[in-house]
């Protein structure tokens, strides 16, 4: 039970930074690294079993998908960064570059997850009703 709701909390944290006008951009860009980390955890948690049959390699490429539309989506949010590259003392150039890249990544990952949650519903579905099945 303590999978899904840190799970939940990290698509409510990702539904909250992928929207830069509810957070501001400061907080949109540190929110996002703490994001970005702990999706990063998600995926080392779940480990990277060994894809046996269509299904389960078919998550396999999608969750591939997954972590290279987040790493686009890191390196290029962190190339235009206004406010913790600065913090870091650092700048980078190329901004007509990266921005365009940030925005497309974002949009690309957003999709990407809604289909990982999409396919994921129904084993959390049944997980929380095991969870209540078993309470007293």
């Amino acid at each position: 039970m303590r999978r899904i709701v840190f799970d939940a909390v990290l698509i409510a944290a990702y539904a909250l930074v992928a929207v830069p006008a509810l957070t501001g951009v400061g907080a949109h860009e540190w929110l996002g690294v703490a994001v970005v980390a702990a999706l990063l955890a998600h995926c080392a948690r779940r480990g990277a079993a060994p894809a046996r049959g269509a299904a389960a390699a078919g998550r396999a490429v999608l969750n591939g998908l997954i972590v290279v539309a987040l790493a686009a989506c890191a390196v290029s949010g962190a190339m235009v960064s206004g406010a913790v590259l600065p913090a870091l003392g650092l700048y980078a150039r190329g901004y007509f570059f990266w921005d365009p890249l940030h925005a497309a990544s974002a949009k690309v990952l957003l999709a990407l997850l809604l289909v990982h949650l999409a396919l994921n519903a129904s084993a959390v579905v049944r997980a929380v009703r095991a969870r209540r099945c078993d309470r007293p």
